[in-house]
């Protein structure tokens, strides 16, 4: 056996990898082979934060449903041994999970023999146990406590041990916002399957049967001939646009050009996720011809804060896409001033905010409205910024998707908006005109969402079952698939994301039939309710905003800091 088979096949015990961890090594499970991905951070195209959320997870159904078998098989010169038995998560460090050095563990272990207590020390004070971000969901009520000396407060507390009573605002939050969470959290416990192992496992492996099925009945194959069909839609729209503008029709050209867009940005999201070719390379330029140079947006920022929206969805503190404080709170937890461990920084719950949560279940369309216009500031921040990849195979997007924003901005903004309008007025009602009329599409993105689970059930609970609690469907006849582009199958997409979006209806039935084997609730609504459920959730967050202030109010008026 030569050094490098030995070095492969080395069993790590669950101390070993822990002191990995604490040392600064990114240590990634998947298939039982213990990966250590340091080398490759900076090269991984999908960004840091990504592979971060991983550390000592097995992360082998998210890592492998992302990735290429060609991927997967590189990944095998980063393996530093293997694992054997059941591997129970750790709470990765940017979560807040706490790991013990090889020093601590020594002497821990060293203890443990002195007494006689002859367990495994990994298992009575591991991040998996611990943390300031995530108290696990089975453990009893009484040992929850918040940690106040960490920006990252408790998701699920009961205890008030830590907290000064000096402040009304504290008094409130613990009495109003924290009994909040436990009972979402509750309701999910009763809602979703056990978290016990043997469960999970189960949904795990049926799961993984599922993926095989899918394999091999072809619906990873991407069906060419409706992308001709969609190409021909995208023509049509654009020559519209031009006939119309060159016609003197300003303000009508505005339509089929907002259809262009709207249309093109489905293609963008099956190509960011290799759901085309299913080549890394040649799906991405597709991506990012279409979304910079076409429509002045970066793919790469996209696919960069899309994957760790996959991987960690509805989650307050670590998913870009429910962030929008202090415009919109999905959940009554941002009132807390939560830190996004994505943008890395404090999400304050400021007088800005208090202001407009109270209001946002009427603000949300019209926000909609313009929400393009936010995404070219994300996009401009991205490329501008340091978070595009500078090596790997991803280190020349940014100078591409550079010059496609400079032929955007040549094309649109200097050709037709400057050269091709004739005064002030009909730019802006065509700009306004041509951005709002994308809106379907981010009310598509946010309707998956905003209206599911936000709770954290911890590292016990299994990928499948998390994506199918915070995602839903939206149910369509099977002629309206070109307006919803695929979006309206996010629950089957978040399980299996390089499906071509031509494919996801077929495998609709077979993720309802696995629904159903292992008891997951699979959420589907039509268009009109899935609006009123995000409706309804963010009215009653605002109610919670409202109920919270007062609160406050009164604790300070009448001096009473007591918890009512």
């Amino acid at each position: 056996m030569d050094a490098q088979t030995a070095r492969k096949t080395r069993v790590f015990t669950r101390m070993e990898l822990e002191g990995l961890i604490a040392s600064g090594r990114s240590i990634v499970i998947v298939d039982d082979r213990v990966l250590k991905v340091d080398a490759w951070i900076p090269y991984h195209p999908g960004g840091d934060k990504a592979i971060q959320h991983m550390i000592g997870r097995d992360a082998t159904d998210e890592v492998t449903r992302f990735h290429s078998t060609q991927t997967l098989e590189l990944m095998s010169r980063y393996q530093i041994g293997r694992i054997e038995g059941r591997w129970t998560n750790f709470l990765p460090p940017i979560q807040g999970g706490r790991f013990r050095t090889e020093e601590e563990l020594e002497g821990l272990s060293k203890y443990n023999d002195a007494t006689s207590f002859g367990q495994d020390s990994s298992s009575s004070s591991s991040s998996a146990d611990h943390s300031p971000i995530f108290e696990p969901a089975d453990q009893p009520n009484s040992t929850r406590k918040r940690n106040t000396n960490n920006v990252h407060r408790s998701s699920y507390t009961s205890s008030v041990s830590s907290v000064d009573l000096d402040e009304p605002a504290a008094a409130a939050k613990m009495s109003v916002l924290d009994r909040r969470t436990q009972q979402e959290l509750d309701f999910d416990k009763i809602k979703y399957p056990n978290l016990d192992h043997a469960t999970q496992d189960n949904i795990t492996q049926k799961y993984r049967e599922l993926q095989k099925r899918i394999k091999a009945e072809g619906l990873y194959y991407c069906n060419y001939t409706a992308y001709g069909i969609e190409c021909l839609r995208y023509t049509l729209f654009f020559c519209a646009f031009l006939c119309l503008l060159k016609s003197g029709w300003y303000i009508t050209s505005a339509v089929p050009l907002a259809c262009f867009w709207h249309q093109l940005t489905f293609t963008v999201h099956d190509a960011a996720h290799m759901g085309i070719t299913h080549d890394f390379t040649i799906d991405s330029t597709i991506a990012m011809t279409i979304a910079s140079w076409l429509g002045g947006l970066s793919a790469g920022w996209w696919k960069i804060s899309h994957n760790v929206h996959h991987l960690v969805t509805n989650n307050p503190e670590h998913d870009p896409d429910i962030q929008y404080i202090p415009i919109f709170a999905v959940t009554h937890r941002f009132l807390e001033s939560l830190t996004s461990t994505y943008y890395e920084r404090l999400m304050e719950y400021d007088a800005v905010a208090k202001v407009l949560i109270r209001i946002q279940h009427y603000t949300y369309y019209p926000i909609m409205a313009v929400a393009r216009f936010n995404l070219y500031r994300l996009s401009w921040e991205y490329l501008l910024g340091s978070k595009a990849p500078k090596k790997g195979p991803a280190w020349w997007f940014r100078y591409f998707e550079l010059a496609g924003i400079a032929f955007f901005l040549t094309w649109f903004g200097y050709g037709v908006v400057y050269k091709s309008l004739p005064n002030n007025a009909t730019r802006f009602w065509f700009v306004l005109l041509s951005h709002a009329l994308t809106s379907p599409l981010h009310i598509q993105i946010t309707l998956s969402h905003f209206a599911m689970s936000t709770t954290d059930l911890g590292v016990h609970e299994s990928f499948a079952q998390k994506m199918l609690r915070t995602t839903m469907d939206v149910d369509c006849p099977q002629w309206l698939d070109f307006f919803h582009g695929g979006l309206q199958f996010q629950a089957i997409h978040h399980l299996y994301p390089r499906i071509p979006r031509h494919n996801l209806r077929k495998t609709q039935k077979l993720v309802q039939e696995f629904c159903n084997e292992v008891d997951i609730p699979y959420a589907l609504y039509g268009f009109v309710d899935g609006n009123k459920q995000v409706i309804g959730k963010l009215a009653d967050v605002a109610r919670q905003a409202a109920i919270f202030a007062e609160c406050q109010r009164t604790l300070a008026a009448e001096g009473d800091y007591g918890l009512h």
